[in-house]
């Protein structure tokens, strides 16, 4: 059977054995015919809350959080959306691009995730978690989390957060508030939020929101600047609009992320010998970091020992920002690399996706496709490639079960009735 993997903007198509082959994505649901429509009508019929139109007043400063360049987020249709509901001149809004530790994104690409119209007209500002004069301390929330949150949406007389809900691999799923803590954070924020004990913990999985230390302690550092009115949205494979949803955060996030579940996550009745995931192509498949994603959805549904085989393009490489790559290239081992950590209480950037990647070699063999990162790159890294999936998935034997996750982890396999 011929199986299409969402790989770069392309995607990538694939032979597998059709009698030994489970495939899992998610149930299609077509977009939205009027896409604009939608995001209006949840703007102005929120899920609780009034509509945002109510809250604007005249010479309020407004501040709006949306997703960086690695998210699949409709900003170009959203923002507009926000804008025109509000009603307010250009110059009292700051657009405030929610990187985390992430790179900024450049002007070319803002240009690409906006639209240059709307890049003109509108001041937008990328977040930087490690420039302290941009910060503001708000002292100590949940289980011991320091909070520093971007001075200018602490200073806004009206917060704005916009973005789409899908589960996540620690968090239980994106949006809400993550537009503000990790998106807005100052880096120690950051760094503890994403600590061994925190990630390490069983319960800070995909779509697990109930005792997820990693949420709790998201939404407490949130409210030490909350957000007065949120907006996310569901999308499909082709990453248009299914639903929205806006209002006050806590029932808006909920019910986005019980739509989320429904549309995105599917039990199977058993693990695999061998999973073939994608990173749900681009931009979420632009570097391996981001490619972590996929195999954590891989491993889910994984046999102890099996097989992982993740194609993610990595246009950017590792990335070239943070120490991922350094810290993974430091340690002898996955297993190492964990006992290291387990050390220590010390967090360094980009720890916890390697925590997780090191989780999962621990648990499976992974194997890479990448179109842009060398063998000796990957090796380098722990890491194995193949450039043909098809005959790596053979060599695991004639009568090796099989799962391929085409999305990704848009879809998220796992084991149930």
């Amino acid at each position: 059977m011929k199986v299409r993997l969402a790989y770069g903007a392309g995607g990538l198509e694939v032979e597998l054995p059709q009698e030994r082959t489970t495939v899992v994505e998610p149930a299609y649901h077509a977009g939205a015919a009027d896409e604009a429509a939608v995001l209006r009508d949840a703007l102005r019929a929120p899920v609780a809350g009034p509509p945002l139109s109510e809250l604007a007043r005249p010479g309020m400063k407004v501040a709006i959080s949306m997703c960086d360049g690695t998210r699949a987020q409709p900003r170009d249709k959203m923002i507009p959306a926000v804008l025109d509901e509000l009603g307010v001149p250009d110059q009292d809004v700051v657009i405030l691009v929610a990187t985390g530790t992430h790179r900024g994104n450049t002007d070319e690409e803002l240009r690409a995730m906006l639209g240059d119209e709307l890049v003109e007209r509108v001041r937008v500002v990328n977040h930087d978690a490690r420039d302290k004069d941009s910060l503001v301390f708000l002292g100590e929330h949940g289980n011991g989390v320091p909070v520093w949150i971007n001075r200018l949406w602490v200073e806004a007389d009206l917060r704005i957060t916009t973005g789409f809900v899908e589960p996540h691999f620690f968090a239980g799923f994106s949006g809400g508030p993550k537009l503000v803590t990790p998106g807005l954070a100052g880096l120690d924020t950051v760094l503890v939020l994403h600590n061994a004990a925190r990630i390490g913990d069983p319960k800070a999985t995909w779509g697990v929101l109930e005792d997820n230390p990693v949420h709790r302690d998201i939404r407490a550092a949130c409210g030490a600047a909350p957000p007065h009115f949120t907006f996310d949205v569901i999308l499909n494979r082709e990453q248009r609009v299914i639903e929205a949803f806006a209002g006050e955060l806590g029932p808006m996030h909920a019910a986005a992320c019980a739509a989320a579940q429904r549309f995105a996550m599917r039990a199977v009745p058993e693990p695999f010998d061998v999973v073939v995931t994608s990173n749900s192509g681009y931009p979420l498949d632009q570097n391996l970091y981001q490619a972590v994603k996929g195999m954590s959805a891989a491993a889910k549904v994984v046999k102890p020992g099996g097989l992982i085989v993740c194609a993610a393009e990595c246009r950017d490489g590792f990335p070239g920002h943070g120490s991922y790559r350094q810290l993974l290239e430091s340690s002898a081992s996955p297993r190492d690399f964990l006992r290291q950590i387990g050390q220590s209480d010390h967090v360094t950037p980009d720890q916890w996706q390697v925590q997780i990647q090191a989780n999962i070699q621990d648990h499976a063999r992974v194997v890479m496709h990448t179109g842009h990162l060398s063998d000796d790159e990957l090796r380098s890294v722990h890491l194995e490639q193949t450039r043909d999936i098809a005959a790596t998935v053979a060599a695991a034997g004639s009568s090796a079960s099989v799962c391929v996750l085409p999305e990704g982890p848009q879809t998220i396999a796992y084991i149930g009735a």
